[in-house]
């Protein structure tokens, strides 16, 4: 900062009041200042001035993986909502293991982030009480949960199964499965499980059989996965004839399954997937599946938490602890009635 006043030709308070609210300095000086912060490459440490604001200007988004092109897109949203008013993302990716993220959580709040956002409605004992205990906003994403902690941005996981049995049902199927990942100690797709548990009690209010639903693997979803878990019902049930992928990567590798073994799609079998990914336009045939806009998931719970954090009277304050975004179904070419 010495350096920045003699080059500049100002005092250090002035530098000072430039870095904390240009406003007071007049344009002439305050222009001065930083040039000479940009000739010589003064980055300000921000910590004493965030000891004293209680600010950190740092918000942490824990995901379940960084390769999942949704997250991805969620994370993108987010930091763009947050960008205009100068917050930044600490992102921890926790391999669905809640023990990874309780160590994660840990970690993040020793760093006083101003807000955290966590993809997850499930939590061990100990993460609870320290998002509890924060003081700060926590916003869980991509589920719509019942009692969030303190804020939920999403949608019904369990809702999203429902739709898909509805759908494959009232295109006449009978003989309906689905492939999902295993509940494991190490790592567990909590969404991806309320989605199949929605599907099976659909499937036995249509007083249909859910012995055809494929928990195998641990979470993530990958393309091995959905090919795996296919040729396992596919043992099970060779004549099943349609399958809910409780994700596009999953059903994707289904499909690429069905390819191999001369299984024609959806003549011979209709998949169903989750997500409407990139790859679910571009696949041949197109996948049918369910949409949720993943930027949007990261916009709103940006702007809920400039709300909170900003409330400087023009983004109403928000009123409800819960944001659904909902979801769409998307019939494409994988999804038919059975042929006959």
């Amino acid at each position: 900062m010495s350096d920045v006043s003699r080059l500049a030709g100002v005092s250090k308070m002035t530098v000072s009041r430039v870095l904390a609210d240009p406003t007071l300095v007049a344009e002439p000086t305050r222009n001065r200042v930083m040039t000479a912060i940009e000739q010589l490459g003064y980055v300000p440490d921000r910590t004493a001035s965030s000891l004293s604001s209680r600010r950190t200007n740092f918000i942490t988004a824990i995901l379940p993986t960084l390769t999942n092109a949704n997250f991805a897109d969620t994370a993108q949203g987010l930091a763009g909502a947050l960008r205009a008013a100068d917050y930044q993302l600490l992102i921890g990716y926790t391999l669905y293991s809640l023990a990874e993220e309780e160590r994660i959580v840990r970690a993040m709040l020793a760093r006083r982030p101003d807000a955290i956002v966590i993809a997850s409605a499930v939590h061990t004992k100990a993460t609870n009480e320290m998002l509890l205990r924060a003081g700060i906003p926590i916003v869980e994403i991509w589920d719509a949960s019942e009692h969030p902690i303190d804020h939920a941005v999403g949608f019904s996981n369990y809702e999203v199964g429902r739709l898909a049995a509805r759908h494959l049902i009232s295109l006449g199927h009978r003989r309906i499965g689905a492939i999902g990942s295993a509940v494991t100690a190490d790592a567990t797709d909590f969404r991806g499980e309320s989605r199949l548990l929605g599907f099976a009690a659909t499937l036995r209010e249509a007083d249909l059989s859910d012995d055809f639903i494929v928990r195998q693997n641990a979470a993530p979803s990958s393309y091995d996965h959905g090919a795996e878990a296919l040729s396992t019902l596919l043992q099970r049930a060779p004549d099943v004839q349609a399958v809910f992928a409780v994700s596009d990567i999953s059903a994707v590798g289904a499909l690429m399954e069905c390819h191999r073994r001369k299984i024609v799609i959806p003549d011979d079998l209709s998949i169903l997937g989750f997500g409407d990914f990139d790859i679910a336009r571009q696949c041949v045939p197109a996948l049918s599946t369910i949409r949720v806009d993943a930027a949007m998931i990261g916009r709103k719970t940006g702007e809920l938490l400039l709300a909170i954090l900003e409330p400087d009277g023009t983004v109403p304050q928000p009123t409800e602890s819960r944001l659904d975004v909902g979801f769409e179904l998307v019939t494409r070419e994988t999804t038919s009635a059975p042929k006959t």
